[in-house]
């Protein structure tokens, strides 16, 4: 099957209309049962952040700056984790391998535009938390409704800037016969490998957007949580400090499910020319599905506001 596709792909022109999506190579004889696990965590993914948005939009308490945050984290998941697991789950169920050449390039746009969104709000996030440890009484005169919303527009109008350039550059160059993409996703280095031409300055561009978004948006969170650590040891009470620790603790936690598999998928397409494929692979899918299925549950269960709200949903009205 895998070699039947190779083969018709590279019989098209360079101006074919379309890509092939291998899935999980090395996987071909259990892709079908590995789709499993990815469907369910999908599902939890989506209603997780549906259930997180439809709280913070009905419940008027939660309409301040960390549910806000909270709400913009969950829409950017939902839309990184639909951009790829439809498409994923087709492929591995139903041996759909072929992708529109545009359709390709949308979702190069989407996962790369969203990523950088996630990072964006995760740092929005660090700066709601170091204000409302170390400035508690000025928390709301600082992050007014206003000043959210500024944020979050910064954050998606840098995403969308960012990452446009290197897909109108993509979109203008010539392919290879070969149209095979070894993964189940469309991503830029991907499919910059497929173009036959030179691609320094496409390369040179990702490179930039990935390290100056990771750079600026990981020393603001370094920096903000440093602050923080210092501001919580000075609390004179024990259990102070630890409320402040534990609330801190699933921020931390969510930002290293992000930022560990997307830096290491990040590398291994530029440099990590030894490492298995199938390593590879797995790790991309786990980049772009474990966080939006985690975010939800992380701050599910550590925000009492939102753990009442869903207890209340499904026991309120039976008791």
């Amino acid at each position: 099957m895998m070699h039947s596709l190779m083969l018709a792909s590279r019989n098209n022109s360079s101006h074919s209309t379309f890509f092939i999506l291998l899935g999980i190579p090395g996987l071909e004889n259990y892709q079908f049962w590995v789709a499993f696990p990815f469907c369910v965590m999908y599902i939890v993914a989506v209603t997780g952040n549906i259930t997180i948005l439809h709280i913070i939009r009905i419940d008027h308490t939660l309409h301040e700056p960390m549910y806000l945050f909270l709400a913009m984290l969950a829409t950017t998941d939902l839309v990184l984790s639909s951009s790829t697991q439809p498409k994923m789950l087709a492929i591995l169920w139903f041996h759909d391998h072929k992708i529109e050449y545009h359709a390709c390039l949308i979702q190069v746009f989407f996962i790369h535009a969203f990523s950088s969104v996630e990072s964006g709000v995760l740092m929005d996030m660090a700066l709601d938390r170091y204000v409302a440890i170390c400035f508690p009484l000025r928390h709301s005169s600082i992050l007014t409704t206003s000043v959210v919303i500024k944020l979050g527009v910064a954050v998606m109008v840098r995403g969308l800037l960012w990452v446009s350039p290197f897909c109108f550059m993509v979109s203008r160059m010539p392919f290879c016969p070969n149209k095979v993409i070894p993964q189940s996703y469309c991503e830029h280095m991907a499919v910059l490998k497929l173009v036959c031409a030179d691609t320094r300055v496409n390369r040179g561009y990702g490179l930039f957007v990935a390290f100056s978004v990771a750079v600026f948006d990981l020393a603001v969170i370094s920096v903000s949580y440093a602050m923080i650590l210092r501001a919580v040891l000075r609390l004179p009470s024990g259990e102070a400090r630890l409320k402040a620790f534990g609330t801190c603790a699933s921020h931390i936690g969510v930002i290293l499910t992000l930022y560990i598999p997307a830096l290491f998928t990040f590398l291994t397409h530029r440099f990590g020319h030894h490492v298995p494929r199938i390593v590879h692979i797995m790790f991309a899918n786990v980049y772009l599905l474990v966080p939006p299925m985690l975010n939800p549950i992380i701050y599910g269960v550590r925000t009492k506001q939102i753990r009442d709200r869903v207890t209340q949903a499904f026991c309120g009205k039976g008791s």
